[in-house]
């Protein structure tokens, strides 16, 4: 346990980075503009179970889908370095905001998955728990789905506090680090790729 709580900070930063909650809010906060209260803490409540939920399940068959495939913890390193880069370059090139468009429709399928918990979200579990396990890798994804739960509450406060431009530069500080994030997935699978022949 104290091995877990030892690797907390190093599995819990990647996970937020890769949420990027600050990219997340501006969205929300469009998408539920003209919801009543009561229905928008229903939409968060359900979003956050459903990013819970999605990610849970991931976690559990991710292995045993990588074995039925015959593909190594190693390549989906590689090729999950790889999303998430083109994902950062994307967010770095326009407003990250663009590449999480919302449908007509509101509810759980566009705001639990893929806003909160989308690719890199799921990509960097995988690769987390390989390297940290599972326990820290869990805690972490739970924490960071409280602060995701507590911006959605506290959306329009946080919009006037910080500003739209502030959550925009924040958001593209939150793309270079995944991009950093995603080169480092993709060196150290490529390193463990080369020591394995």
């Amino acid at each position: 346990m104290l091995e877990a709580l030892k690797n907390l900070p190093m599995t819990f930063i990647p996970i937020f980075v890769a949420m990027d909650v600050f990219a997340v809010l501006p969205i929300f906060i469009s998408v539920t503009s003209e919801i009543a209260e009561d229905q928008k803490k229903i939409i968060v409540k359900h979003s956050i179970i459903t990013a819970l939920a999605v990610s849970l399940a991931f976690v559990a068959v991710g292995e045993a889908v990588f074995r039925i495939l015959g593909i190594t913890v190693d390549d989906f390193k590689i090729a999950g370095g790889l999303v998430l880069l083109v994902i950062a370059v994307l967010d770095l090139l326009r407003y990250g905001g663009e590449r999480r468009k919302i449908e007509d429709t509101i509810g759980v399928v566009p705001i639990g998955v893929p806003l909160i918990v989308g690719p890199a979200v799921l990509t960097t579990l995988i690769v987390l728990i390989d390297h940290y396990g599972v326990i820290p890798t869990i805690i972490s994804l739970i924490l960071n789905l409280i602060i995701v739960w507590a911006s959605f509450v506290k959306a329009e406060e946080i919009t006037r506090l910080i500003g739209k431009n502030g959550i925009i530069a924040i958001s593209k500080v939150m793309a270079i680090l995944l991009a950093s994030i995603a080169v480092m997935m993709i060196r150290i699978g490529l390193q463990n790729v080369i020591k394995s022949y």
